[in-house]
C-alpha cells in the first residue's frame, strides 16, 4: 500500500546559529550564520530532496524566527501543514560550532518541546510509511509522552518506526530515564541509528560497538546502524542475527554538520524502495559523503541515482 507520506518526522524544528569558521568549540567561534535546523526537519528535508513525500510535526513560536523556520522547511518540499504555532513559547535556538568532528552546541529549549497528542492524529499516522523521531525530541515533556504514545499508535496503524539516538547529556541529563524512554520507543522494532559519540554520551563511558548494538536489539530494535566516523559503520539487523561492517570512504571533510541526517535519508529512501540492508547502508554512505563534501545544506533535487553509485 502506497501512503501519502514516505516519512513523518516528529520533533524539533529550530534555528541553528552555526559558526562560520572551523573551530574546536563554541568558545573560539566569533561569527555565526543562521540556518533552519533540527534533526527531524533536516531528515525530512533531505528525503524530500531525494524525491520523497515527507511531512513534519513540530512546534515553533509565534515570532519571526518561527515564521523563518516554516518558510525554510517549506522551501525544501516538506509538507508544513502539521507545524504548530505556540503562542506562549518562543522558537527554540541552538548555537553550534562548525567542526570536522562532532559539533559543540548549546540548546535553548522552548517551543520545540510543546508537541501534544492532538497534533498527531490517527489519520496522519495512517498516511505515513515511516514515523521518525530523535532523542532530542524525546528529552522533554509534553513532547516525550506525546511521541512515545503516538509511536505505539503508529505501529498499530502499520507504520515503521525510526529513531536517531542523538543523545546528549546537556539536553537530557537523566540517563536512566533516557534509557527507559528509548526502550519504550524502539521495542516496536524500530530502525535505529546511533553514532559512536552518541553511545559514549548515552552510556557515560566508552563502550564497545557490539555491546551497544546488542543492548538496542535486546530493547527490540530491528535494525541498528552504528556509525564510527572515519572507521566506517556496523549494520546489525534481523534483531542481531545478521551484521556486516562498512569501511568509510577517504574524503576531505568540508562540513560535518548534518552528516548523520544525510546518511539516514539515504538509508531510509533505499529501505522504502525495498532494497536489501547492505544496499541501504551503501546508499546512506553516498548521501553522507555528499554532505561531508558540501558546505551548508545538501543541494535541492538530488538524483536518486547517487544512492546506488558504487562506493569508492
Amino acid at each position: 500500500m502506497t501512503r501519502k507520506y514516505a516519512l513523518l518526522a516528529v520533533g524539533e524544528l529550530l534555528v541553528d546559529f552555526i559558526g562560520m569558521e572551523i573551530t574546536e568549540d563554541i568558545s573560539t567561534a566569533e561569527r555565526f550564520q543562521r540556518f533552519q535546523g533540527g534533526s527531524p526537519s533536516n531528515l525530512a528535508a533531505n528525503m524530500a530532496r531525494l524525491g520523497n513525500s515527507t511531512a513534519i510535526v513540530s512546534c515553533v513560536g509565534n515570532d519571526n524566527l518561527g515564521k523563518y523556520l516554516v518558510e525554510k522547511v517549506h522551501e525544501t518540499g516538506v509538507d508544513i501543514s502539521h507545524v504548530v504555532i505556540d503562542n506562549q513559547e518562543p522558537s527554540s535556538i541552538v548555537v553550534v560550532s562548525r567542526s570536522k568532528g562532532t559539533p559543540d552546541f548549546i540548546a535553548y529549549r522552548t517551543a520545540d518541546r510543546m508537541i501534544r497528542p492532538k497534533h498527531i492524529s490517527d489519520e496522519l499516522l495512517s498516511q505515513s510509511a515511516i514515523f521518525h523521531t530523535t532523542c532530542f525530541a524525546l528529552s522533554q515533556n509534553p513532547a516525550q509522552k506525546t511521541i512515545v504514545d503516538a509511536a505505539e499508535r503508529a505501529v498499530q496503524l502499520g507504520c515503521q518506526l525510526s529513531i536517531d539516538l542523538n543523545y546528549a547529556p546537556t539536553i537530557w541529563p537523566d540517563r536512566e530515564e533516557a534509557m527507559q524512554i528509548i526502550e519504550a520507543y524502539v521495542k516496536h522494532g524500530a530502525l535505529t541509528k546511533m553514532s559512536e559519540d552518541d553511545a559514549e554520551r548515552l552510556y557515560g563511558k566508552v563502550i564497545e560497538p557490539k555491546e551497544a548494538i546488542a543492548d538496542l536489539h535486546r530493547m527490540g530494535a530491528w535494525i541498528v546502524c552504528f556509525t564510527m566516523g572515519s572507521r566506517g559503520s556496523i549494520i546489525s539487523y534481523e534483531n542481531g542475527k545478521k551484521s556486516f561492517e562498512m569501511a568509510a570512504q577517504k574524503i576531505e571533510v568540508v562540513d560535518a554538520t548534518g552528516a548523520g541526517d544525510s546518511y539516514w535519508s539515504g538509508f531510509l529512501t533505499a529501505f522504502l524502495e525495498g532494497k536489501n540492508i547492505e544496499t541501504c547502508a551503501k546508499a546512506g554512505v553516498n548521501i553522507a559523503v555528499l554532505k561531508l563534501t558540501t558546505m551548508g545544506s545538501l543541494p535541492s533535487n538530488i538524483s536518486r541515482a547517487i544512492l546506488y553509485t558504487p562506493n569508492t
